[in-house]
């Protein structure tokens, strides 16, 4: 019978994790230096990460007496180049982990199968399964599990898929086989992704300020944006691929397992100030825009529509304006001025 370490593996495979590989569950290398990012304030308000920092220093607050750790990648395939840029003056753009349903129920179901199997196969051992909510350092375990290195953009890379794909983490009690870890760096001089980020969130090779990212501002952020991001966020309604989009990694496409909806490629801003919030929850449930709320989801449609500069947008807009919640109306009102200042066009908002 072939190992345990080969056969897990394999199911893993069937279960359409494309990369896996295993990394003994010790202190991961980069705790330091994520700590030191915290401290920088460059998490902005994503205070979870701050109230979870020590149990990220080991995986054993996650599963007590943890050995191993299996690292997965479940991909979700490469935006297609007739969905960006955009065709419509007025559409907007999704990033492409968001063109389908929520990952995050559907990399848990598979793992959940994943750890049943384990369990089945070696009788009284323990696994579980994470994969985002967990205080775990995923990117550093993936590295060491031999899936990938760093890229300067902060992304997993993998030389044979790019880095269009999900983590996540099968964590045992098992004493597993661990793999090599990746010990190079394979992005050389090339520094596109610094040179393409449209906000300059990107401060050096590697490090990050989410604080002025498109997707900590069109997906984390909850409030009001600061007017001088709101012009940099662009046509993007959620999210930002750019970093991905211009990496050489990235230019063979893949197509992943995850199953993508056309229709969420791209979404009409127009049509979702429109939407009451039982309408926003009857169409977004079960997508990752259903944690957004109708709030962060209408606020960006409203910005969007603003940097277009359509004028066929003032008429929505003057509505949103008077939306009961503030961070729509606030955005809209934006807009309006945006757009009347580009085109001359004098609206009442009534």
């Amino acid at each position: 019978m072939e190992p345990i370490e080969s056969r897990l593996k394999a199911r893993a495979g069937e279960l359409g994790f494309t990369l896996s590989g295993i990394a003994p569950a010790t202190e991961p290398d980069g705790f330091a230096r994520y700590a030191a990012w915290l401290d920088a304030g460059y998490a902005g308000t994503m205070s979870y990460l701050h109230r979870h920092r020590e149990n990220r220093q080991h995986p054993r607050p996650i599963v007590p007496g943890v050995r191993s750790v299996l690292m997965l990648a479940f991909e979700y395939g490469q935006p297609h180049s007739d969905a960006t840029p955009t065709a419509e003056p007025h559409q907007g753009r999704v990033a492409a982990y968001a063109r389908g349903p929520d990952y995050h129920r559907l990399i848990w179901d598979r793992q959940n199968e994943l750890a049943a199997w384990l369990m089945a196969e070696v009788p009284g051992c323990r696994a579980f399964g994470v994969s985002d909510t967990a205080p775990l350092l995923e990117r550093d375990f993936a590295r060491r599990a031999g899936l990938g290195w760093f890229g300067k953009n902060t992304m997993l890379i993998n030389k044979r898929r790019g880095s269009y794909f999900f983590l996540g983490g099968l964590l045992t009690d098992l004493e597993l086989m661990p793999d090599s870890p990746h010990a190079t760096q394979h992005c050389g001089t090339c520094t596109n992704c610094l040179d393409a980020c449209p906000t300059g969130a990107l401060l050096e090779p590697g490090m990050l300020d989410a604080r002025k990212c498109i997707s900590y501002l069109t997906i984390e952020y909850r409030g009001t944006i600061a007017d001088a991001d709101k012009s940099l966020v662009g046509d993007w309604l959620w999210g930002c691929d750019v970093c991905q989009e211009v990496c050489p990694w990235n230019r063979e496409p893949h197509a992943g397992p995850f199953p993508t909806d056309p229709a969420l490629a791209t979404l009409d801003p127009i049509a979702l100030l429109r939407l009451t919030d039982a309408q926003f929850r009857q169409r977004f449930r079960g997508t990752v825009f259903f944690r957004g709320k109708r709030s962060g989801l209408l606020r960006n449609a409203a910005i969007v529509l603003g940097n277009c500069g359509d004028d066929r947008a003032l008429p929505i807009l003057s509505q949103a304006a008077n939306d009961p919640d503030p961070v729509i109306a606030e955005a809209a009102r934006w807009a309006v001025s945006e757009i009347q200042s580009r085109t001359g066009i004098a609206t009442a908002m009534e």
